[in-house]
């Protein structure tokens, strides 16, 4: 529970520990953002990482000069881009294993969740899987299950990816500067898993509905 709890503690006040990280190692801080959305992205085991809310903290860092706008923008993108890659390619080589049976890694309720969205939203749910916690993470790898050409991927991974990042730095960036938003950011961040996970709830209650008729 103690673990539990410091989690909880880092991903909704991800921005105090970024500025600490970032006047405690420089330049290293960009190795650190790299890592943590990579495996938030690219490894099934680790969707509890924080994502949305680095970015978001990530761009306010920017926007009081601890680190550069350009420069977290371009290691974050490559840290998605390969992150869902390696994702998709792991789940070509054993994702149907990891369906056919329980493992104590990989919540199955996750996959499944995944596997539905994938099925909803077609080859666009790369794309929009990027704004919504926890579906971010396996949409890729129930992709890889599902054989998805590698160069469709490929454009939707990238897409999906440079709206994801432009998006929640260039936020945390130009709003930043907002003291409310500074003193809020907790709150910011429900808003932000909310923002990105109601949309999805709404498609999904009317193909429900379309499906019954």
């Amino acid at each position: 529970m103690e673990i539990l709890g410091q989690m909880a503690d880092f991903i909704l006040h991800v921005d105090v520990y970024l500025f600490e990280m970032a006047e405690k190692y420089g330049i290293w801080v960009y190795a650190i953002l790299f890592v943590v959305v990579f495996c938030e992205t690219g490894l099934v085991v680790t969707p509890f990482l924080p994502g949305d809310s680095l970015l978001f903290a990530s761009g306010i860092a920017s926007g009081v000069g601890l680190v550069g706008y350009g420069e977290v923008m371009l290691v974050l993108f490559a840290a998605g881009v390969l992150g869902d890659a390696v994702n998709y390619t792991i789940g070509r080589h054993v994702g149907p294993a990891v369906f056919a049976r329980e493992n104590r890694f990989i919540k199955k309720a996750y996959l499944l969740k995944a596997h539905d969205f994938y099925a909803l939203h077609g080859g666009k749910a790369i794309v929009l899987a990027r704004f919504v916690p926890i579906v971010r993470t396996f949409a890729p790898f129930v992709a890889g299950v599902a054989l998805m050409l590698p160069p469709t991927f490929f454009f939707f991974n990238v897409t999906g990816c440079a709206f994801w990042v432009s998006a929640l730095v260039s936020a945390g960036y130009f709003l930043g500067a907002i003291p409310w938003v500074r003193e809020n950011f907790s709150m910011i961040v429900y808003g932000i898993v909310v923002a990105s996970v109601l949309p999805v709830l709404i498609e999904g209650a009317r193909a429900r509905n379309r499906n019954r008729r």
